[in-house]
């Protein structure tokens, strides 16, 4: 009854979401496009949210000159951290108001785009709580002029619906229309600084996001095109970015495959991968890019027949099929790629640190985010993200 009961939620809820009014963040071609934006809308002062590390490499320094010359006020929060808290939410949200900005930019990875995201809901809802604003659609009212500009390639919160906000050992979203960014800038030069480990780690979140949205059960023509041309580019470009970090036109590729990958698993959701690895990074920390990379190939395993069909569509998109291939192999090739990837570029096989106490409630936070959203292809039940759960632990002790 209880898996009945979501596939009911999941049908309706994709029905409702179909006259939604979805839209993608316009795109801007550099900082000069930025500053008029702001000067269009009258903006005096905004805030730039980032972190430690873009401030220690001057990433933000161009930007800040650009915006100071234009005679815009730059109120700038850099203590943003992986796995963004309410607290990081509440202290910039009080520079917000202290300094009268009207206008968000975000300029970092998802961490700092999912920061940025619940400072703008909380400057648009102050009454209400971030806790209060987790799930779906309380949010609600338009967020001031919120610019992401991303340095990794792989979270796609450029483009989403979410945010996901730490609090203590539980990590949850809130999701709203609301919350997708106004306007994007991608600039592959700021990425190309990035180390091997957060190359690929991000590179694997996109695809896993890509992979997640294709084998859903609320697809579109629209997100299956955007979904498939992300794997497409992610196959042909992450291995490139990751071993020859001056690549600009790998990473370019890359911005543009986490830009689709956001584009498409916001209109469709994600899956158990997410839910599993959410309640790692919740719990341990374990950085959203290496659990999903280590947990995908597993979960797909488990899924078996019910994703053969859609597994086989991507093998034949990458090259590793073609329409003659038996649907079965064509599938098994697309997993074996994926552990053929984590393996050449330093992913483990499994997560260190995963306490065999602490498994049945993180398999309880997975089932509670996963179930009944997201449109999975199989419904887990607490006993099937336990058996992930030990498995990706290597049998955690």
């Amino acid at each position: 009854m209880y898996k009945l009961y979501c596939r009911a939620f999941q049908r309706t809820f994709n029905a409702g979401s179909q006259i939604m009014p979805w839209r993608k963040p316009h795109k801007l071609n550099n900082y000069d496009e930025l500053v008029k934006t702001l000067r269009d809308k009258r903006c005096k002062s905004a805030m730039l949210v980032t972190d430690k590390t873009i401030v220690t490499h001057n990433l933000h320094v161009d930007l800040l000159d650009k915006l100071t010359s234009a005679n815009i006020k730059v109120a700038v929060y850099d203590e943003t951290v992986a796995n963004p808290t309410v607290d990081n939410i509440e202290a910039a949200l009080e520079i917000y108001k202290a300094e009268n900005c009207t206008a968000i930019i975000a300029l970092g990875g998802g961490s700092v785009m999912d920061c940025a995201k619940g400072i703008g809901a909380r400057a648009t809802r102050p009454r209400k709580s971030i806790r209060q604003m987790r799930g779906l659609f309380k949010v609600l009212l338009p967020l001031p002029t919120l610019i992401a500009i991303p340095t990794t390639s792989g979270s796609g919160s450029e483009t989403t619906v979410a945010a996901v906000v730490t609090d203590g050992e539980e990590k949850f979203a809130l999701i709203d229309l609301a919350l997708i960014p106004h306007y994007v800038l991608m600039l592959p030069e700021l990425t190309m600084g990035l180390p091997p480990f957060f190359t690929v780690t991000t590179g694997m979140d996109a695809l896993c996001h890509a992979v997640e949205a294709y084998i859903g059960r609320s697809n579109t023509e629209q997100t299956k095109a955007d979904a498939t041309n992300a794997v497409r580019l992610i196959f042909d470009n992450l291995p490139k970015a990751f071993n020859d970090g001056t690549d600009l036109t790998a990473r370019a590729n890359m911005q543009e495959a986490a830009f689709l990958a956001g584009a498409a698993f916001t209109r469709v959701y994600v899956g158990n991968i997410h839910a599993i690895s959410h309640t790692l990074s919740g719990m341990y920390d374990t950085p959203h890019g290496l659990a999903n990379a280590v947990i995908m190939p597993y979960v797909l395993e488990i899924y078996g027949k019910a994703i053969s069909q859609p597994l086989f569509e991507l093998a034949c998109a990458v090259g590793l099929a073609n329409d003659k291939t038996p649907i079965n192999v064509a599938a098994k090739r697309f997993i074996d790629a994926l552990w053929e990837m984590n393996e050449k570029m330093g992913i483990p096989k499994k997560i260190d640190g995963i306490k065999r106490a602490d498994i049945p409630l993180l398999a309880q936070r997975a089932c509670k985010e996963a179930n009944p959203l997201y449109p999975v292809p199989v419904i887990f039940t607490k006993e099937d993200m336990m058996v992930v759960l030990l498995r990706v632990s290597g049998g955690a002790k």
